[in-house]
């Protein structure tokens, strides 16, 4: 079973680089950030020209998350993040898809920090560790992923110096992250490739992505019962150098059935 997660960076924008992806690779889940659209304007027809289900949870112009499944209907669980009801932003969502959970999320970037958005995005990651130990008491196969802006080691990213400042980077965020995973998930591609050097995000400025200037900020976490079925794990490395591309590549997992 392969699971995938990719930041589309605007659906409608990305869209045919998006069914493009799809139909190339085949996920059995694909699970979408930053789809920037409203609930009525997701295109969730296009999806079903090639056989993919969706249930999504958008915003105007900015977040939203979307997981689709090949074949199959995705049983909506959840839709926004618990533990805080004045928040309204559309970056959390769970659905079933053959036995497996799957949460769907794009976690605040916080930054300019330290402020109230930094502050935001350290809220954020607690309600998701809330959220994430249920999980794991329930015992259920269950697979956390997607944009967590979280570079979790100097081994994730090109440039230690060049993002000592940035939101992504700051102890509280990797202690956050490291503290989720203490807990009893694993992070499927930090596992896999221990010595780093994995990207899965280049920014549009600076030639970045000429470069190679990138890290890893797109994660795969999985519950204990899905980290005894790893098969593999990795980055679409090449969707990222495409024409009209998103600034994320699609980072999977493949489990064993």
């Amino acid at each position: 079973m392969k699971i995938a997660s990719f930041n589309i960076n605007g659906i409608k924008a990305r869209l045919p680089r998006l069914l493009e992806w799809l139909e190339e690779t085949r996920p059995a889940v694909a699970c979408l950030q930053e789809i920037k659209t409203q609930d009525e304007g997701f295109p969730a027809e296009e999806f079903e020209k090639i056989g993919y289900h969706a249930v999504w949870h958008g915003q105007k112009g900015f977040n939203g998350v979307a997981i689709l499944a090949d074949g199959v209907a995705p049983v909506e669980m959840q839709r926004g993040l618990p533990g805080d009801d004045s928040d309204e932003q559309a970056r959390y969502l769970e659905a079933e898809v053959n036995g497996v959970r799957v949460c769907n999320l794009y976690l605040p970037n916080g930054n300019p920090q330290p402020g109230p958005k930094f502050d935001y995005k350290l809220a954020w990651m607690e309600r998701l560790r809330t959220r994430c130990r249920q999980h794991l008491a329930g015992e259920m196969p269950t697979v956390v992923l997607g944009d967590f802006n979280v570079i979790p080691g100097d081994r994730d990213v090109w440039s230690v110096r060049a993002m000592e400042n940035d939101a992504l980077m700051q102890p509280q965020s990797r202690d956050a992250y490291a503290r989720l995973l203490a807990d009893g998930w694993t992070d499927a591609i930090a596992t896999l490739n221990p010595r780093g050097g994995v990207w899965t995000y280049w920014d549009y400025q600076a030639g970045a992505w000429q470069r190679d200037h990138g890290f890893r900020i797109d994660h795969l976490l999985l519950s204990p019962d899905c980290a005894d079925r790893l098969v593999a794990a990795g980055v679409d490395k090449d969707h990222r150098g495409r024409e009209k591309a998103s600034d994320h590549a699609p980072v999977w997992v493949e489990l064993k059935d």
